[in-house]
């Protein structure tokens, strides 16, 4: 098979430093940089030359998804902010004083939603086990130290604050012998997803290294792999110097008799439009690993049903399997990215009646909020009172999940948090 069209490029970091060079490419004043860049001292940035030079359409960049999905845009904060931080920046203000300005807007951004640091940290005696979330039974979640950042960062991205240098908002852990120790005293645990950051940020020896001993384990069913490589730098499985290593290790993987899941992120159909991505896919399933997708629906990025059929036809017929539309969380712009419940239900719904039954493996539009995965099935009317039907897909507690319940019509929620039971006092999950 012949090497797709720019598949032996080298992998080029672009970063904060980077940002005014790179924004000379699209039509913006120089207070429009300025600005741009202030929203960037908060939100972590960076990119790479695929993303920029494949994936983005230059000549009109504020009609481009790709361009809004990767670049901070000045109204993703609120003005008062960003004028701040513009000041410091125009005034040449210290780095102490402009990290200072920032660390000030992101803890108003609620950094880390649904429990995170709070409910879903596990113990060692009475230590917390860094790196290491078990909120779902069945499921432990592992941050590896060394794949705590992303070949590109979306501007969406609900693990922001893994980004941006504040220790004490950084998940991370490097122990093998932590995790490995932690899943063996948990037979009830069958599944270990790493994630990040980026997994696929690591090297073949270092990824060995996590993976490895999780097969000596009966009880692991399953090794998941949460990234969005495909979508960023497809080379890590055709052309990276490791790439052939890589697919081995998955291979070992399938071979010790488990499922080996790679969590794909693909938030719009131009990520899936290039020969390299297709053979990146390609590659990977031939060692009997199954690629699943998933995204959040973004409002001005994929707020489309079209877009969302498009995107699980191609995933289908490249043999990948769809499998979640995710609600923006609440945290970070969410205000910029999110869309009201009964409009993702609308994309979902019309999305949906436009595939095949062989796409329908796909859930949403899903919340991952504090008490598990809440899933809006419809908006329906019941004794001529408007309500959400909702369901629990995954929850802390395993004897609420697959209930069905109720909650007010509310044009303007969000989020779980913003809507009140119906027919009930309380929701199932209180």
């Amino acid at each position: 098979m012949t090497a797709p069209e720019n598949a032996g490029r080298r992998f080029t970091a672009y970063t904060i430093r980077h940002l005014d060079d790179l924004l000379q490419r699209a039509p913006l004043s120089e207070e429009q940089r300025l600005r741009t860049r202030a929203v960037a001292s908060v939100l972590p940035f960076r990119t790479n030359a695929y993303v920029v030079d494949e994936l983005i359409d230059w000549d009109r960049p504020f009609d481009d998804p790709m361009f809004r999905l990767v670049f901070p845009q000045e109204d993703m904060l609120p003005a008062e902010d960003v004028d701040h931080i513009a000041g410091l920046l125009k005034a040449d203000a210290s780095k102490q004083e402009v990290t200072a300005a920032a660390n000030e807007v992101r803890f108003k951004l609620n950094p880390h939603p649904a429990g995170q640091l709070q409910l879903n940290i596990p113990k060692a005696g009475e230590e917390p086990i860094p790196g290491l979330q078990h909120k779902y039974r069945e499921t432990v979640l592992f941050f590896p130290q060394q794949g705590q950042t992303c070949h590109a960062y979306c501007t969406y991205c609900f693990r922001w604050a893994q980004f941006v240098g504040i220790a004490d908002l950084k998940m991370a852990n490097n122990d093998v012998e932590q995790l490995t120790g932690y899943v063996r005293e948990h037979p009830e645990v069958s599944s270990v997803l790493l994630t990040g950051g980026d997994p696929m940020i690591m090297g073949e020896p270092v990824l060995r290294r996590y993976i490895e001993p999780l097969l000596g384990m009966d009880h692991v069913e399953s090794i998941r792999i949460g990234s969005k490589a495909l979508a960023y730098w497809p080379q890590r499985f055709v052309t990276d110097p490791d790439a052939d290593d890589t697919l081995r290790l998955f291979e070992q993987v399938v071979e010790s008799g488990r499922n080996l899941a790679f969590m794909a992120h693909f938030s719009h159909l131009k990520e899936l439009d290039s020969d390299i991505v297709r053979e990146a896919v390609r590659r990977i399933r031939s060692t009997g690993a199954v690629i699943r997708t998933q995204a959040p629906l973004i409002r001005t990025i994929n707020d489309d049903a079209d877009q969302w059929a498009g995107m699980w036809r191609t995933q289908h017929k490249l043999g990948m399997i769809p499998y979640y539309m995710f609600v923006e969380r609440d945290t970070g712009p969410q205000d910029y990215f999110s869309v009201p419940l009964a409009r993702a239900w609308e994309i979902f719904r019309d999305a949906f009646s436009q595939v095949s039954g062989l796409c329908r493996t796909v859930r949403g539009p899903s919340m991952s909020a504090t008490p598990g995965k809440v899933a809006v099935d419809g908006v329906v009317e019941i004794g001529e009172e408007k309500v959400f039907a909702l369901r629990m897909l995954q929850a802390r507690d395993p004897r609420i999940v697959g209930i069905p319940f109720y909650a007010k019509f509310d044009e303007n929620a969000v989020w779980v948090d913003d809507l009140k039971p119906a027919f009930a006092d309380k929701f199932p999950f209180e």
